[in-house]
């Protein structure tokens, strides 16, 4: 898959894509879960941790914009990463409004809920064997 078109910002990318562009340096990878979630579902070492809406509560994270444009070099690339993909499209459209070519990684960390509505099991960073740990 490349990347498909979207509005507002640059597009949605596969799990295998942004990690391509990440690994190669092309594009800086940001988690935009939780430090709750990372802690405990899972993170991505060498990712850009850095809270979209902050746990508890979920009230958005007022330094957003200044931490994103310190993290992001000019002319790079970013990749923004959550659980199912929804808080990275509106992030996503955010680094976009602040400049930057801004994409969101479809599935999340976790990919879409099955049947039963649990993650982890259809599609998503982790269930595709890249790169995270836990703990």
């Amino acid at each position: 898959m490349q990347v498909r078109p979207t509005q507002g910002y640059a597009g949605d990318v596969s799990p295998q894509l942004a990690c391509a562009w990440w690994q190669s340096g092309e594009a800086v990878l940001v988690d935009v879960r939780t430090d709750a979630e990372r802690e405990w579902v899972g993170f991505i070492p060498g990712a850009v941790p850095l809270a979209w809406k902050q746990w508890p509560g979920m009230a958005l994270n007022p330094a957003f914009d200044e931490q994103l444009k310190a993290a992001v070099p000019a002319g790079k690339k970013v990749v923004m990463l959550c659980r199912s993909g929804v808080r990275s499209i509106a992030t996503a459209k955010r680094a976009t409004e602040l400049g930057m070519e801004a994409y969101n990684i479809l599935e999340g960390f976790e990919g879409d809920p099955d049947d039963q509505a649990h993650r982890g099991r259809r599609g998503g960073w982790r269930f595709s064997g890249l790169p995270w740990r836990q703990g």
